[in-house]
């Protein structure tokens, strides 16, 4: 993360967010709003469009040095993102890291209501299908919450990101 000195920061906390997949909860509501079909939901088209939605906050963690470490990460095939559009705009979405089984989520945002939320389920729905084990989502926030994210010690964390990372498993 960017601090407020121009450095960049390296956080591990103790406990850590995750959101298992296997438990992963989609709120009543939203299940009417994902099969409606409102939002068109792509992966990867505009990656670095939703870092700066992300980014478009009063206080931001995601400064130009963060902005290029992700585009560059992109090019590696590591990072990648998922979108949320909307009568050809580009609304909501996410975007992370995968490396073998895991997907670590940075950052995620929304012009439209329920539009991040549409990418976080596409995005479960995606990594089911490409049989990943752990989304990562460092903090376990009351947004998150609602959707099964819970905080594991950093012991259990650890064991599940080695499982994870030895795995033979792609993003795309």
């Amino acid at each position: 993360m960017a601090m407020e000195e121009g450095e960049i920061g390296w956080f591990s906390p103790d406990p850590r967010g995750v959101i298992p997949l296997d438990s992963f909860h989609v709120p009543k509501s939203l299940k009417r709003i994902m099969s409606a079909g409102r939002f068109d939901v792509r992966i990867n088209s505009s990656f670095g469009e939703v870092i700066d939605g992300c980014a478009e906050r009063e206080e931001t963690w995601i400064d130009e040095t963060v902005r290029e470490s992700y585009l560059n990460l992109k090019g590696r095939g590591y990072a990648h993102s998922v979108e949320c559009w909307f009568e050809g705009e580009l609304v909501g979405g996410l975007y992370g890291v995968a490396i073998g089984g895991a997907f670590f989520g940075e950052s995620m945002f929304s012009r439209k209501r329920d539009a991040s939320k549409v990418a976080l389920v596409s995005l479960v729905e995606h990594l089911l299908k490409r049989k990943f084990i752990l989304l990562d989502t460092q903090w376990t926030t009351p947004h998150l919450s609602q959707f099964g994210a819970i905080d594991i010690p950093k012991s259990k964390y650890m064991e599940a990101l080695h499982e994870a990372i030895a795995m033979d498993v792609s993003f795309v």
